[in-house]
């Protein structure tokens, strides 16, 4: 009678083969985290990103108007801006409106970041649904160009300006 037999070690020898490449995966991960961790390209990312979420959040908050509280619309419009843009809705206010206006950023993109100045532009398309007292809501498309700077109290609106939209 014929009896097939493994190799002795061969067993053995692809456990210690699959630990190895293990360890030498873990030890290359860990090299490129650490690589990562310092590089100057993960912080200006992330400083984009923290501007553009915030310059979201903001153009929304100054593409809203609450018909039945201005005071609280004019709060949160100071909230959202700085420097010359917030001294000039400070001095206007948000009067007696008799309009609603809800604004939705839909995309937006920072063009320009200035991480050690902490300033930054941003493009933003913004619908905008107006709902007038007594009548029907309708939409309106914006496209707005923001003037970003990092304050204590992170990413605000210095400046706010329409982009002419170019028709063929």
């Amino acid at each position: 009678m014929i009896t097939l037999s493994r190799p002795r070690g061969t067993g053995r020898t692809l456990v210690v083969a699959a630990l190895t490449v293990s360890a030498l995966f873990a030890a290359f991960g860990g090299w490129r985290y650490l690589q990562a961790r310092d590089d100057s390209s993960v912080a200006y990312a992330t400083s984009r990103d923290a501007a553009l979420a915030a310059g979201r959040t903001r153009i929304a908050a100054l593409s809203t108007l609450d018909a039945a509280h201005p005071d609280a619309t004019l709060r949160g419009w100071l909230d959202a801006s700085t420097g010359p843009l917030r001294d000039e809705l400070r001095r206007a206010g948000a009067g007696k409106p008799t309009t609603s206006a809800r604004g939705e950023v839909t995309d937006a993109a920072v063009t320009q970041l200035d991480d050690r100045s902490g300033t930054a532009k941003l493009i933003a398309t913004v619908r905008v649904r107006l709902t007038p007292a007594g009548g029907a809501a309708t939409d309106d498309r914006k496209r707005l160009e923001a003037a970003l700077e990092r304050t204590e109290a992170g990413w605000k609106v210095k400046a706010l300006s329409a982009v002419p939209v170019a028709t063929p």
